[in-house]
């Protein structure tokens, strides 16, 4: 099989990892998205592209396989929807999900121009558009709403009601139908650091969680991506975050899920 990282980190540990398994039974190459010098529109296809990008450069390039018949894994438009969190939010919304009610009023400035805001405070703020390095702040005060307008006066945002929890956040990837699962210390919480909860691995899941989150790959067609959660004070989870091919650090188990896959996308690809 021929399998091609569209990445511009092929050291990635997931993918340096994957690649191992797949050599020397599998031809493994890699495509920079930001190689100014596009690839050759005569060579051949290769039977499944690894989409590991999320750059203006990386989507057109996926979009130019797909063209071609080629299958890409997550998809051109997957990968795009779930950069903007005002898409993301409608249709997880429309589909039922239990997702954070989202607001996108413009820019901070438009914002805090606003002679009310519409959301009472505190309010998570994050840029409309995810990317690397992108806004995500908790404003408690008018005074920290307006400080945020400063630092990021023209940002795009979207804006969710604050919701009590834990103070962790339940990090959940998925590699076709395989589950992994993590905690990690919310960057919005403000509380004294407790203990960490008990280690969260598949097999600690309640049911309805990985439910939840085949859910999300389904309504999205995302075969490989991260939900975050959080736990509401009735102990119900909300989503406040989807992601499109995530890094899934250190997770045992997952080089060889995203190898399998890999397979069985290129397999599929063959007439």
């Amino acid at each position: 099989m021929r399998i091609c990282f569209l990445t511009p980190r092929p050291d990635h540990p997931l993918l340096a990892a994957t690649e191992k398994l797949l050599k020397p039974r599998h031809d493994v190459t890699h495509q920079n998205p930001a190689d100014p010098h596009p690839p050759d529109p005569t060579t051949p296809l290769a039977d499944v592209y690894l989409l590991k990008s999320r750059t203006p450069q990386a989507l057109a390039l996926a979009r130019s396989f797909e063209e071609r018949g080629a299958r890409v894994l997550n998809s051109a438009a997957a990968t795009e929807l779930c950069q903007d969190r005002t898409a993301m939010a409608d249709l997880a919304l429309q589909a039922g999900l239990p997702f954070a009610r989202t607001h996108t009023p413009g820019t901070l400035t438009d914002l805090t121009s606003l002679p009310r805001v519409p959301l009472p405070l505190p309010l998570v703020v994050k840029s409309r558009h995810s990317r690397r390095e992108d806004l995500v702040a908790r404003a408690d005060t008018p005074t920290q709403l307006r400080a945020l307008a400063t630092d990021w006066p023209e940002e795009p945002v979207v804006i969710q009601q604050f919701t009590p929890n834990s103070g962790w956040d339940h990090k959940l990837w998925v590699i076709a139908d395989k589950v992994f699962a993590t905690h990690r210390r919310s960057e919005l919480a403000t509380t004294p650091t407790l203990p960490p909860p008990p280690p969260l691995t598949p097999t600690t899941l309640p049911r309805t969680w990985l439910t939840l989150v085949r859910t999300v790959g389904k309504v999205f067609a995302l075969d490989v991506y991260g939900v975050d959660l959080i736990t509401t004070p009735t102990g119900t989870p909300l989503i406040v975050d989807i992601n499109a091919f995530p890094g899934i650090r250190n997770q045992p188990g997952a080089p060889e899920a995203l190898a399998a896959l890999a397979l069985r996308a290129a397999g599929r690809s063959q007439p």
